[in-house]
């Protein structure tokens, strides 16, 4: 099923608020050693100065471990500087808008929260993925409603007629306890803030959320 994905299936790592580029640098690097697929660069309360700054840092080290680097809001920095992709919020740019700025190879996320008809109205504009949540209570968003896992199923019936196939992407409070259930429910991709990044063995826990897709598969 995950073979014609447009954006990789697994541990889909989403940085934590921090401005310290060496920090955000090897946290990243630990998270890629455990097998993390992809990384969404979120910094909201940084000059457009340092935000591009630290962006440029990172770029080149997400290109050398072949992970695609996403920046979140920002979809013209992402083209600035070359980045792999840009996720977007329904208070950001119009994504129609911005596919139409974006290189064709260009990655594009959207959040669709729990909300289908949204989804479906993405799914007409060459997005690559659709994310979903807060599946969990969230730290990083502790006011933000809650999603039903059967939203995963759902979504991944409306990406089944795309070639390639958007992924179904899910976001929130995610853990390593909690996590089999998204991806049973037709999660593709798990975005995880604190889930990894504020864990004490960063590399580890990717390890373990990464092992959740070799067991999908065994099975």
């Amino acid at each position: 099923m995950n073979r014609d994905l447009r954006f990789p299936a697994g541990l889909y790592g989403v940085t934590p608020d921090w401005h310290d580029a060496g920090q955000l640098e090897q946290s990243i690097r630990q998270a890629a050693a455990g097998g993390m697929t992809a990384i969404q660069l979120r910094l909201k309360n940084l000059s457009p100065e340092k935000r591009c700054s630290i962006a440029r840092h990172l770029l080149p080290v997400c290109k050398n471990l072949q992970i695609p680097l996403i920046i979140n809001d920002d979809w013209q920095l992402a083209l600035d500087i070359g980045a792999d992709g840009v996720h977007l919020g329904k208070d950001d740019a119009d994504p129609a808008w911005v596919r139409s700025k974006l290189p064709a190879t260009m990655l594009l996320g959207v959040s669709c929260y729990s909300d289908l008809a949204r989804a479906q109205q993405m799914l007409t504009l060459d997005v690559d993925y659709i994310a979903f949540g807060s599946m969990f209570s969230s730290g990083t968003k502790p006011q933000a409603p809650q999603a039903a896992t059967d939203i995963l199923t759902r979504a991944q019936a409306l990406t089944q007629a795309q070639e390639p196939r958007p992924a179904v992407v899910a976001i929130g409070g995610i853990t390593t306890d909690n996590a089999p259930s998204l991806l049973a429910a037709g999660a593709d991709s798990l975005a995880v803030v604190g889930g990894l990044f504020m864990t004490d063995d960063i590399e580890q826990t990717a390890r373990r959320f990464s092992a959740l897709w070799s067991n999908t598969k065994a099975h």
